[in-house]
């Protein structure tokens, strides 16, 4: 379980971009983080991922701190940025044998994930291939495929499906409901609300770093879209 406490962000003093944001994602929950751009959805991805310092507040996996152990908490997390920032010089191979090792995969374990999603991203050809030469969504079926490569219990994700294919973003839907089956999380920020609808268990709104609600996706859209209760919540939030 992830557990974000009164997590506070400011890049300016006295202008927080997130500011005393609460939430809690559960083992087996895909829960979606929406707002406008600037609203603090990467901001706290980051802080998570411990990219980010921050001021105040605390963020804890199965109780592990990101602050106080953070090498036990990254461990068991993987994270997929908006906009992959790879290494480019190597080739698809190096790289995903650069992550296995960092997380210490065995070989079968890595030749099975990797023949299983590479295979099925359509992606086995261009592995030999240096990363340089790919495309953004190239790069982003291949951040997918290291990101599963050690079975992490929480994925987090900045607008996942920006660049896929539909096939691709198909396949990562059911990528992400079988992580949560095996009792994982999602975490992932998203402007496509009605993939959020669809595809959530839970969503949590933020504006202006703020949270303006959460709850199971029944509790907060009730019997309207997602669409229409984002942007009542919007208007009555300015």
């Amino acid at each position: 379980m992830l557990r974000i406490e009164n997590f506070t962000k400011a890049y300016t003093p006295g202008k927080p971009a997130v500011k005393d944001l609460t939430l809690t994602i559960e083992n087996g929950d895909i829960f979606g983080f929406i707002g406008h751009n600037g609203a603090g959805k990467t901001t706290t991805i980051k802080a998570i991922t411990g990219i980010l310092p921050f001021e105040q507040g605390e963020i804890t996996l199965d109780g592990i701190s990101i602050r106080k152990d953070p090498i036990a908490f990254k461990k068991q997390i993987a994270y997929l940025p908006d906009n992959p920032d790879l290494y480019e010089s190597m080739t698809g191979f190096k790289y995903i044998n650069f992550i296995a090792d960092i997380y210490r995969v065995d070989e079968k374990r890595k030749q099975q994930n990797v023949q299983k999603y590479a295979d099925a991203f359509e992606l086995t050809a261009e592995l030999g291939n240096p990363i340089s030469a790919y495309s953004h969504g190239m790069k982003q079926k291949l951040a997918i495929i290291a990101a599963w490569l050690h079975k992490p219990q929480l994925i987090l994700m900045d607008e996942p499906f920006v660049g896929l294919d539909p096939k691709a973003a198909h396949l990562l839907k059911g990528m992400m409901r079988e992580i949560c089956d095996r009792g994982g999380a999602i975490f992932f920020s998203t402007h496509v609300l009605e993939v959020a609808e669809k595809l959530c268990d839970k969503v949590a709104i933020i504006k202006g770093g703020k949270l303006i609600r959460s709850g199971t996706m029944e509790e907060v859209k009730g019997d309207d879209s997602l669409e229409e209760v984002f942007l009542e919540l919007e208007g009555e939030s300015c």
